[in-house]
């Protein structure tokens, strides 16, 4: 009986061990066997589409997932490489430089696909105007000028936008609303250097201007042949007409210089006998916006004065700033900017709004005088 029992417990002592061995057999013939299969592709299975989705929602966030724990944020904190690189943006010094943005745009995007098809057509140039509802069929014959390589950006000062959704081409534009406002606190605001420097030009103009004789790419290609900075459409000569140099020839392309009244011009090459353009229709260049823009003072928003000083932003200011001729406008002084004002002491709206831009003129200049003398002295040169 004893040799009975032992022969039991060796039996079974054999049993298991065959099983553990079996069950490592196993799992290293399954490891091989699963390395050497290609991996199952669930395109080729038909599945019901809320499953799949399911499933590329699944496998995306796998991904992100494996691609953030290789970057820094998954190392610890003590572990962590600073980064410091002085070359970039102020306030982005501690980003590598690979993941830093600079500048932005104004294109229009889908909220689906991919980002890189989600334009069919870059705009080259950018053109706004301020506008209120009552002028919408004069920007509308003034933006059929300009062609689609042309973007239009409306800055509404009375509040009206859906109205302008009767043109079709206003459902492509960008508009910004805000009431009673100029187009230079727009320009100030919104349209800084870094966010329109994929335009190579920036029309910023007024909404009272007759377009019959101006077509704007044709316009593009006088300026660029002549090397014009900054620049502005001929003006009829018998509308609105302030000063000579905005005066159109007929003779001619363009002109940079003009004789103006006994006294008025202390040097031929300087404002307003040349190196001048007016602030009702200007069109700059992507690097002498980055400059004006700059110069634009954000309290004062009628812009009186900043025509006198344009040429600071641009060497030679006499050759680079200039009047396109053939390509011309009207200006139809309608004053509907001015009735946005706020009447007082009995006078109408308009008149406290010409007095502002007559003070704001003053107090530029006075800035301008006074920022000169103190680089002047702060280098030495006074």
């Amino acid at each position: 009986m004893k040799a009975i029992h032992r022969s039991g417990v060796i039996r079974k002592s054999n049993d298991r061990a065959r099983q553990v061995v079996t069950t490592i057999i196993g799992i290293v013939f399954g490891f091989f066997i699963g390395a050497s299969i290609p991996s199952v592709s669930f395109n080729k299975i038909s599945l019901p589409s809320s499953l799949i989705s399911s499933f590329d929602v699944a496998i995306t966030d796998m991904h992100r997932s494996t691609t953030v724990t290789k970057s820094l944020e998954s190392v610890g904190s003590t572990s962590v490489p600073k980064i410091y690189v002085p070359t970039n943006p102020r306030g982005a010094e501690s980003l590598p430089p690979g993941i830093v943005v600079s500048e932005s745009d104004l294109y229009l995007r889908r909220l689906w696909g991919e980002p890189s098809e989600d334009l069919e057509k870059k705009p080259k140039y950018l053109v706004t105007f301020t506008v209120g509802i009552n002028q919408r069929n004069n920007i509308n014959a003034a933006v059929k000028k300009f062609s689609e390589d042309f973007m239009i950006m409306l800055f509404h000062y009375d509040g009206h936008t859906s109205e302008w959704d009767q043109f079709e081409w206003s459902k492509r534009a960008i508009h910004v609303s805000i009431r009673k406002q100029t187009k230079w606190w727009y320009a100030k605001r919104f349209l800084h250097p870094n966010v329109v420097a994929s335009f190579e030009y920036i029309f910023i103009w007024d909404e009272d201007l007759g377009v019959e004789h101006f077509n704007g790419d044709k316009y593009i290609e006088l300026v660029k042949k002549h090397g014009l900075e900054i620049s502005q459409p001929g003006l009829e000569p018998n509308n609105g007409l302030t000063w000579e140099m905005t005066k159109r020839r007929g003779d001619r392309e363009v002109h940079m210089v003009t004789e103006e009244k006994p006294g008025w011009c202390s040097d031929p090459h300087l404002p307003p006998c040349a190196a001048f353009v007016e602030i009702m229709a200007p069109v700059f260049s992507r690097e002498a916006w980055q400059c004006v823009w700059h110069m634009i003072q954000n309290d004062l928003v009628h812009g009186w004065g900043l025509d006198f000083a344009l040429r600071r932003c641009v060497e030679p200011a006499h050759e680079k700033i200039g009047v396109v001729d053939s390509q011309w406008i009207i200006h139809q002084v309608i004053p509907s900017l001015g009735n946005e004002g706020q009447s007082e002491n009995g006078k109408p709206p308009w008149e406290g709004v010409r007095a502002r831009c007559r003070n704001e003129w003053a107090e530029f200049q006075s800035r301008l005088t006074n920022a000169d003398k103190a680089y002047l002295t702060q280098n030495g040169k006074q």
